[in-house]
């Protein structure tokens, strides 16, 4: 094999179609485009949602509501989460590690889903009040 002898497999290429060359092409003529309008002529397309001069209706609608892009870094892990890991000392590098928050996670909170029979030292890591007081029944502290 040489690289001058380098050729794509047979019927992987194929010539583009050629619109507007004549009756014997079988696209002569109008090329495809129909008769007449705005669709047949030479830049006669509009912007996505034009509705002919009509209000669109992404513009009829009313604006409603915002989120907050900075949630993504917010995270939440419950009782039972921390209850099956099994870890005697929890900071967000083990979070991270067992899967239970994701990569971009900055700031976790416990909070009060399921029980806690295990003492949990919690390091880095917020708890709603309810999520403190289980922990802390467990023999467990938040730092």
């Amino acid at each position: 094999m040489e690289l001058n002898g380098i050729k794509p497999a047979d019927g992987a290429k194929h010539a583009k179609r050629r619109v507007g060359r004549g009756i014997g092409s079988g696209i002569g003529k109008t090329a495809g485009r129909g008769h007449k309008g705005q669709k047949s002529r030479a830049g006669g397309f509009h912007k996505v949602g034009f509705e002919g001069g009509q209000m669109p209706l992404q513009r009829r609608l009313p604006k409603r509501g915002f989120k907050s892009q900075s949630l993504k870094y917010n995270a939440e892990v419950t009782l039972t989460a921390l209850e099956q890991l099994g870890l005697a000392e929890v900071d967000l590098l083990a979070l991270k590690q067992a899967g239970l928050v994701g990569q971009i996670a900055k700031v976790v909170k416990v909070i009060k889903t399921g029980e806690l029979t295990k003492a949990v030292k919690l390091t880095g890591i917020g708890a709603t009040a309810g999520a403190k007081a289980a922990i802390e029944a467990a023999g467990g502290s938040i730092a």
